[in-house]
């Protein structure tokens, strides 16, 4: 499903209507004119606050969780977000990106509210000569002064991450964790770890900020069109869990 992942998000397909559209311009100039404004249109519009806060709030229902439901957890359990290679500023070589970092640090404070151990959950993908459950761990002891109680090294997606946490924690004893994510995440998510076996007090961070007021709210910006990409991969993504799960339900 890569190929169909880089097929369908921005930039890609925006570039690829533009030159559909340049080709066709001459032959049926009507079909040519439409393929070129979605193309370089649907860029531009995908950069604006807007529609970057639009894609993004509609992919996060769950509020911040409260500490009584905290309580009720009985471990708390972090996603991996990826990795950024060769980041010489830690001395790690490979380090947590800028998506993991912030399940980190909210899932330090969650700790810090609460004492319940912690579970780091990630894998190779691309056979890293570290899983990246490890650099979390590391990202744990180095910058929080916390470790992290279990490290899941084997998963490569957020299915696996379900299924080989299940597994772990079921050797512990523990049905109840509170699953640390981006908002926008946990939806897709929550059902993967509650079909492993699990029951989940969703704990999301990242909450997608409101655009400004005023023409600002249109001007587009390269920080906003990765944000609605990264949105619009989830969608994605849901759309794909949602269809094996339809496909291939008992």
């Amino acid at each position: 499903m890569t190929w169909l992942k880089y097929l369908l998000l921005p930039p890609f397909i925006n570039v690829l209507l533009g030159v559909l559209g340049l080709v066709l311009w001459r032959r049926m100039p009507w079909l040519g004119a439409i393929m070129l404004a979605l193309g370089v249109g649907g860029l531009l519009w995908l950069a604006t606050p807007t529609a970057s806060h639009w894609l993004r709030a509609g992919l996060a229902p769950y509020p911040a969780v409260t500490m009584e439901a905290l309580a009720s957890a009985q471990a708390i359990v972090v996603l991996g977000g990826g990795r950024d290679y060769q980041s010489p500023e830690f001395g790690w070589e490979d380090a947590p990106n800028n998506a993991t970092w912030r399940r980190l640090g909210y899932a330090a404070w969650l700790h810090r509210q609460s004492d319940l151990p912690l579970l780091v959950s990630g894998g190779r993908v691309h056979g890293e000569a570290r899983a990246e459950a490890t650099l979390m761990a590391l990202a744990l002891r180095e910058s929080f002064g916390l470790e992290a109680t279990w490290q899941e090294t084997e998963s490569r997606n957020t299915a696996e991450n379900a299924r080989y946490t299940a597994a772990l924690l079921e050797q512990k004893g523990i049905t109840r964790v509170a699953l640390v994510s981006q908002a926008w995440h946990l939806p897709r998510a929550m059902p993967e770890f509650e079909r492993a076996g699990l029951a989940i007090v969703p704990a999301p961070t990242e909450f997608a900020s409101p655009p400004p007021v005023g023409w600002r709210a249109w001007l587009p910006r390269a920080y906003h069109l990765r944000h609605s990409t990264q949105a619009l991969h989830e969608w994605l993504g849901r759309g794909v869990y949602a269809l094996r799960a339809r496909l291939f339900r008992d």
